[in-house]
């Protein structure tokens, strides 16, 4: 009996914590045309972890920009903050693993602390012991870190930006994967989900390489295959300054409220990303 290759499938996933904006239309497309090209699925995924940022308003608006823009999905959308057993069983998993410690430091003792690189590196002498973890039944209360592999290399093949190499302790340092409020961390979540969902091409900002190389690590970890990356250039303005949800004028709402059309707004993208890619 010959077995049916596994259907490759990419994914949309937006986080609802604003409404999207032009650089998100650039993404998302992009994501959308090498999904299509390829007979690839695609899944539509709201990534509404954080209870205090998200709002359903914002996943609902994102929906609708989407579908307006014509960018359509196969499965979903999926919400992250209904699979929260998944998230925890991978903390579980990676507890048990020996992968994982509770940290009382917060984010924000970090930058001045240790500012490296791309972004602080979590002091290493501010780190707590794997062993610790066994005295906890969940995750609640303290926030929880992942013990990166002290000086590995961890090379990748990205899509858009070719061979990428990030080090650990050079490039990031251990990294949250649970929250002290409760909240799962976005490089666990995406890595489970990912995996759960086959995802096999994730197609997001240049903003994200170095978490690339952190979820590789997680994959690893769970024992799940990485999918493949391919990462845009992040849109910027005329004036080379990179586009935010805060970015007055430039929203997917407001657009299509001046009466732009789909057309309209992913000519804008196109160029907001060239921009990107000139500067």
């Amino acid at each position: 009996m010959v077995v049916p290759a596994k259907m490759e499938c990419g994914r949309l996933a937006p986080t609802p914590t604003g409404f999207l904006h032009i650089g998100h239309a650039a993404t998302f497309s992009v994501a959308h045309r090498r999904a299509r090209e390829r007979g690839s699925r695609l899944v539509l995924r709201i990534e509404d972890l954080d209870p205090q940022r998200c709002k359903n308003e914002f996943a609902q608006a994102a929906i609708e920009d989407l579908q307006w823009l014509g960018l359509d999905w196969d499965g979903g959308p999926v919400f992250q903050s209904a699979r929260r057993e998944l998230y925890l069983a991978a903390w579980k998993k990676l507890r048990d693993g020996g992968w994982l410690y509770p940290s009382t430091v917060s984010r924000r003792e970090i930058p001045s602390l240790a500012p490296h690189g791309e972004e602080p590196v979590f002091p290493i002498e501010l780190r707590g012991e794997t062993r610790e973890a066994a005295g906890f039944e969940n995750p609640e209360g303290v926030n929880w870190r992942f013990r990166v592999p002290d000086g590995e290399t961890v090379s990748f093949t990205d899509g858009n930006f070719g061979a990428v190499r990030k080090t650990a302790l050079v490039d990031f340092g251990d990294f949250v994967v649970w929250n002290r409020d409760g909240v799962p961390a976005y490089e666990l979540a995406v890595v489970v989900d990912d995996a759960a969902m086959g995802v096999t091409e994730v197609v997001r900002g240049a903003d994200l390489l170095t978490s690339t190389a952190r979820q590789i690590l997680v994959h690893r970890a769970l024992g799940s295959a990485p999918p493949a990356w391919f990462h845009c250039p992040l849109a910027v303005d005329a004036q080379g300054r990179r586009l935010a949800k805060r970015t007055a004028g430039l929203s997917i709402r407001e657009l299509r409220a001046a009466g732009k059309s789909p057309r309209d707004v992913l000519e804008m993208a196109a160029s907001a990303a060239a921009h990107s890619s000139l500067a």
